[in-house]
């Protein structure tokens, strides 16, 4: 296990590594520069100054080098846009995020996993044809388009929840206003990750139910409920834990969208800002810590898998 560890540590790192170049590369070779040398209210004299004194004339590969070489001392650089250390604006931003995001995955793996098994234990029922018609609306609704409707229905229409941001300003913290901002955006986020999981945990527990073990227990007399707690449902969810893994970088991505909707003060609504900007200290620390949070939940996901299957031995 430790030396399986180590080399799983020793990959994502060098994995990290390519994907911060290769973001590197992509957002210094956009046209325009950042917004603070093209503004038109500011001395070209004065924006050669500060492209000089940022670094932004050197060659893009002395660019790189400098840039990991304080990524490796702690230190991400300065927001060009916001005059402030690019990871403490990330941990102010990474908080609502991490809520929004955890609790639409949340809500979408508790529901996917029984519908998944209604819909499979019951193939071909009414249940069945309603789960999948369900899973397909989900997966094929575009988010933005589904935020605005559900801010004209809830908000504009019937004035039931608030169409932006995390809480009512100037009100007194309570968790109900929390729960009424968060319901809409944790709503919309869950939408395709629900109907993907939904779909995978129907197919894995088909897959299980066909299975001679599972036919074995019944014919021992244990009951209904049990085998499907105790057999099925462990064995179905192998597939199903490599899906979450897979969705939570697409749950981040989504974010994005879904936070810029509903004005949500998250880190992807923050990126989308900085990207707008040419940010380039702010875009590299919020792609970095996106990738060392993908990779964690990947590395995360393969020991879930020792588990959940006594068959799957992790190297050492």
């Amino acid at each position: 296990m430790t030396g399986y560890l180590l080399s799983r540590l020793a990959q994502s790192a060098i994995l990290v590594l390519i994907v911060s170049a290769v973001i590197f590369g992509i957002v210094h070779s956009a046209p325009g520069g950042p917004s603070i040398l093209n503004n038109p209210d500011v001395d070209p004299r004065l924006a050669r100054d500060i492209s000089e004194r940022l670094g932004l004339n050197d060659p893009l590969p002395v660019q790189y080098g400098r840039w990991i070489t304080n990524l490796l001392q702690g230190r991400m650089g300065t927001s060009y846009q916001y005059s402030l250390p690019v990871w403490s604006l990330i941990l102010e931003r990474m908080q609502a995020t991490i809520l929004l995001g955890g609790v639409a995955l949340l809500a979408a793996i508790a529901l996917s996993i029984p519908l998944g098994m209604v819909s499979a234990i019951r193939r071909y029922s009414v249940w069945d044809y309603l789960a999948t018609f369900v899973a397909f609306v989900g997966v094929s609704v575009p988010v933005f388009w589904l935020g605005i409707m559900l801010i004209i229905l809830f908000s504009v229409t019937l004035n039931l929840l608030p169409s932006s941001g995390m809480f009512t300003i100037g009100a007194p913290f309570s968790i109900g206003d929390r729960l009424r901002h968060l319901l809409m955006p944790a709503l919309v986020l869950a939408t395709l990750p629900l109907a993907q999981l939904t779909r995978y945990a129907r197919s894995g527990t088909l897959e299980v139910i066909r299975q001679d073990y599972v036919r074995t227990a019944r014919a021992k007399g244990l009951g209904e409920r049990l085998v499907l707690f105790r057999h099925v449902l462990r064995n179905a969810l192998i597939p199903f834990v490599t899906v979450v893994a897979v969705l939570v970088p697409r749950v981040l991505g989504g974010a994005a969208i879904t936070e810029s909707v509903f004005a949500w003060p998250g880190m992807g609504r923050l990126a989308v800002e900085a990207a707008f900007t040419r940010d380039y200290p702010l875009v590299m620390g919020i792609t970095v810590v996106i990738a060392i949070f993908v990779v964690i939940c990947n590395l995360l996901a393969d020991l879930v898998y020792g588990l959940l299957d006594p068959r799957i031995r992790l190297g050492g």
